[in-house]
């Protein structure tokens, strides 16, 4: 499983890249639509495609973008009000009497304002970091598809809602930000030789048990413990990763295009490491072809997922999960 990504999203790179155009329209409808529901998540990197607009549908998009920030930064700062007064409440209470309470409120406090703080600072930065560009599931990122004949980068939700599927299968089915290869023709029929999208990735993440990675067995009154691993290709190199995606409507809902990256075995290198799944990269050559789906035999398609680009792959434990 490829629970978390870092992917390429500039129009600017990928467009020099594959030709890809922005698919302004889904952008705009999307930008707008998360000021009336916050809880779209919508990755900073793709956001960063408008700091610089240069035409009307870019400086409508960037103005969506900073009114959500500036609501985000409001509800932030008010946040942050109450936990400091919270915590002079509390050091207040604790030089009169020291109660279990007080020093409870105090720790709390001051953890929250933390946080709360770093957050604060980080939306009102300019300057990028790596992890704009890391996705995990239910996180909109910049996604490639064929539309008319045009290659378009279009913000999709990484886990994926096939059409027809009740809302609740987000919660029935929570890996489903991956299509396994073994399914494509069942489960995922609808989707796998009409829908096909690309992700760019640079890098990508798995959890593994630490024994498994270690290639030994549990010792004697150990616990399991969860670590995180970062693949990288060796050379670095950009990795074209087949995905499906599908538009979920529903009368009473807005319409959600969401996306699921394709696995596969692994390669003897990731399944070392301890794990058992893997995303497929594309050739190169093979990412048009991937794109444009329709009116080509299931043979045909499965072939690019078998002649696929398999580098080298390095990894390192990113933090104890």
């Amino acid at each position: 499983m490829c629970y978390s990504a870092q992917v390429i999203q500039a129009a600017r790179k990928l467009h020099r890249q594959l030709g890809i155009r922005l698919d302004y329209a889904e952008i705009e409808k999307l930008f707008f639509r998360r000021l009336d529901n916050p809880s779209i998540n919508i990755s900073r990197g793709f956001e960063a495609n408008f700091d610089d607009p240069a035409t009307d549908e870019e400086r409508r998009i960037k103005a969506a973008v900073d009114e959500h920030r500036s609501r985000i930064a409001s509800k932030m700062e008010k946040d942050l009000f109450t936990q400091k007064t919270r915590l002079v409440n509390a050091e207040r209470n604790l030089t009169s009497k020291e109660t279990k309470k007080s020093r409870e409120d105090a720790r709390i406090a001051r953890a929250k304002i933390d946080t709360l703080s770093a957050k604060l600072s980080r939306l009102r930065s300019t300057e990028p970091i790596e992890e704009d560009n890391r996705i995990f599931p239910f996180v909109y990122a910049g996604v490639i598809r064929n539309k008319d004949g045009k290659n378009l980068l279009t913000p999709m939700r990484y886990h994926c809602r096939p059409a027809g599927k009740p809302a609740y299968i987000d919660r029935q089915f929570p890996s489903l930000y991956n299509a396994r290869r073994d399914n494509l023709e069942k489960f995922w029929g609808d989707q796998f030789g009409s829908h096909h999208a690309v992700l760019v990735v640079e890098s990508f993440y798995e959890n593994v048990k630490r024994h498994t990675m270690e290639h030994r067995e549990l010792l004697t009154g150990e616990q399991e413990e969860n670590v995180v691993l970062q693949f990288r290709p060796e050379p670095k190199q950009t990795m074209y990763i087949a995905c499906l995606w599908s538009r979920w409507t529903d009368p009473k809902e807005p319409d959600l295009r969401s996306v699921a990256a394709i696995t596969d075995e692994p390669p003897a290198d990731i399944a070392a490491a301890g794990h058992d799944r893997c995303i497929i990269n594309l050739k190169p050559e093979h990412v048009e072809t991937w794109l444009t789906p329709q009116g080509r035999s299931t043979a045909e398609l499965q072939s690019l997922l078998s002649d696929r680009a398999i580098p080298v792959f390095q990894h390192e434990i990113l933090k104890a999960a």
